[in-house]
């Protein structure tokens, strides 16, 4: 009888504990999830971004998930759901995606890798809010990797979390100028067909060297998918230049270097284009490329960096300048989402959409893994950023101008 008693009094005190503790822990809302759609590249030759962009998506979200989850309007709790989406880095699949996307329950999109595929697609968004006439996707998408210059400017619903390269490379140019004073002449190699590369050069390294007092000297152009660099290597030996500027990302900036070995071009020198600051560069070519320098909004020098990168290890990528990006637009989301009074429901996606629009736009700043973020009237961000340098097979911090 005595054990009977003691039995029934452990359970009543089991089942009044377990209502306490329930009651510090979030209620959660098993048929409402606030769905996000990454898309990108996960085909090709640059298929890596969108590869590290997934992963650290779903390093994210599990972290939010495992974290309590985000707050909906009635005060419950939601798990945040993922579905990512291959665009091919062409610009056609990318438009029909988002329309995919935008005919789905999902409140905002996630990318696109590519800057030749955000242009046009940002140009089927409804440009201005609420246009009547304009009859273009009412569709939120916060961009993590496309990163040529003033694009969210073409639509009130398209949003970036891209470094400024124009500040950064005025900045590494003016840095490099007082460093080497000695060092007067700049030759550069673009990826000519390639939206990001070909705009950073002609519009941000050709037009920043010669503001920090070099001189441009000449330059040589390649394709995407080219494997043979010899006449324009040929042409870098010939221009005797002291920094050679390399706006390519890491297929091809690695085939220039291999060859510039071969044809023993030693700049005092090299220059990088801000993607290539990336693992898939110093596999490729560690060797070749000991010593590049290239600016870049992302490096594990803080607790919140090293933690991001460490998550997105452990789900098989790697945190770069752009994938890095990706995470802050989880954390950016589940604040906006949080403060915008979503409800989460299958009939308010489209007003739960411009909530969340809404709340971008109004955003000052945002909360990076390498500092405080600023954010422009046209959807910019302004992001905190170092100057990096491979250096036996890693990339470490050669100078921090913030």
């Amino acid at each position: 009888m005595k054990s009977r008693k003691l039995l029934g009094s452990t359970l009543g005190m089991m089942f009044v504990a377990g209502i306490l503790l329930g009651a510090n822990l979030p209620a959660y809302s098993a048929d409402r999830t606030i769905k996000l759609t990454g898309f990108g590249v996960k085909s090709g030759v640059v298929r890596s971004f969108g590869i590290n962009t997934e992963a650290v998506l779903k390093a994210a979200v599990l972290n939010v998930n495992e974290s309590g989850g985000v707050k909906l309007a009635d005060g419950t709790s939601a798990q945040m759901e993922l579905v990512f989406h291959d665009d091919r880095c062409n610009a056609e699949e990318g438009i029909s995606v988002l329309r995919r996307i935008a005919s789905s329950e999902a409140l905002v999109a996630i990318g696109p890798t590519c800057s030749n595929v955000a242009e046009p697609l940002f140009g089927i968004l409804q440009k201005t809010v609420d246009d009547a006439g304009d009859s273009g996707l009412q569709m939120p998408i916060f961009t993590d990797t496309a990163i040529k210059g003033g694009l969210a400017k073409i639509s009130e619903w398209a949003f970036r979390n891209v470094p400024n390269e124009s500040v950064m490379y005025k900045d590494l140019f003016a840095w490099l100028k007082k460093e080497h004073p000695d060092l007067q002449t700049v030759f550069g190699g673009v990826e000519q067909d390639f939206a990001h590369s070909r705009f950073t050069w002609h519009k941000v390294m050709k037009v920043r060297s010669p503001e920090a007092g070099f001189t441009v000297v000449d330059e040589a152009k390649w394709l995407l998918n080219d494997t043979s660099f010899t006449t324009q290597v040929r042409q870098m030996k010939k221009a005797k230049a002291d920094i050679i500027s390399i706006s390519a990302h890491p297929f091809t900036t690695c085939g220039v270097l291999r060859e510039m070995k071969r044809q023993k071009v030693k700049p005092k020198l090299l220059v990088g284009l801000t993607s290539s600051s990336s693992m898939e560069t110093l596999t490729g070519c560690a060797a070749e490329a000991e010593g590049i320098i290239i600016p870049t909004s992302f490096a594990p020098v803080t607790d919140a960096a090293r933690e991001a990168a460490a998550a997105t290890a452990a789900q098989g990528g790697n945190a770069d300048l752009h994938s890095a990006a990706a995470w802050e637009i989880v954390m950016v989301l589940k604040g906006v989402i949080e403060s915008s009074g979503i409800e989460a429901k299958p009939d308010t996606v489209q007003s739960d959409r411009r909530k969340i629009r809404d709340g971008l736009a109004a955003l000052k700043e945002t909360t990076g893994l390498l500092g405080t973020i600023g954010r422009t009237a046209e959807g910019e961000a302004n992001k905190p950023y170092v100057f990096a340098h491979a250096k036996s097979g890693q990339w470490a911090v050669l100078h921090n101008p913030m």
